[in-house]
């Protein structure tokens, strides 16, 4: 357990980080994180009560099924990350493994993760995180594209991250850098949309007891 909230973990993540990078490197950061916020929530994003969209999906062993597929007729948390490059993304999802798993499967609710990353990346946030739950591309994030919760990095974080040594579309299935805003969606057995939490500044995340709120409040049987 890590008896931290994702909130804390990533305050702590960030101090180090920047004494890494530099004044410089994270001006860009905070001032892509800075736009996002502003630009706020896209319009046509999946809503409550909609039914949850489908779309192809990949194992990490490159076999294909679909969200439809993996949910089956359970519930579902379904999590959108942008990549195991991102160190947010593990950090949450580490955190989901070690805590909101168990609960979830004590209500018989399943949590798959969803990112429009390569196989072999999804490979490695399995590793990242000792993940024991469905982990699968969204090759050209058409999925994500469904829940209407595509963007990209701005030209300016993408030339940072090219003087960190990496650039998205290298780990992206489609070579593009299109990656979803980090989401969640609770999806109930029938298919509907039970709850939406849309994050478009990346280094914030759905809080384990927020889900699991969500989860108990839209999930519970009617009395």
């Amino acid at each position: 357990m890590t008896d931290q909230t994702i909130a804390r973990q990533v305050d702590e993540f960030n101090a180090g980080f920047t004494a890494q990078i530099g004044p410089e490197l994270s001006a860009v950061f905070d001032g892509e994180q800075a736009d996002l916020r502003a630009a706020g929530v896209p319009d046509g994003v999946v809503a409550v009560g909609d039914e949850a969209p489908d779309a192809p999906l990949v194992t990490p062993t490159g076999s294909a099924t679909s969200l439809a597929d993996v949910r089956g007729d359970a519930p579902t948390v379904l999590v959108f990350y942008r990549g195991a490059w991102c160190p947010y993304c593990n950090i949450t999802l580490r955190t989901y493994q070690q805590e909101l798993l168990p609960a979830l499967r004590e209500r018989g609710v399943q949590l798959v993760a969803v990112s429009p990353q390569t196989p072999e990346a999804a490979e490695q946030s399995i590793a990242n995180g000792e993940l024991a739950f469905p982990v699968l591309t969204d090759p050209e994030n058409v999925l994500a594209g469904r829940f209407g919760i595509v963007t990209a990095p701005s030209d300016a974080a993408r030339g940072a991250h090219t003087r960190l040594g990496f650039d998205v579309a290298d780990s992206n299935a489609d070579d593009t850098a299109a990656i979803p805003f980090p989401s969640v969606f609770v999806i109930d057995a029938a298919g509907t949309v039970r709850f939406a939490d849309v994050h478009v500044d990346y280094t914030t995340r759905t809080e384990v007891a927020e889900v699991l709120a969500a989860v108990d409040e839209q999930l519970a049987p009617a009395s």
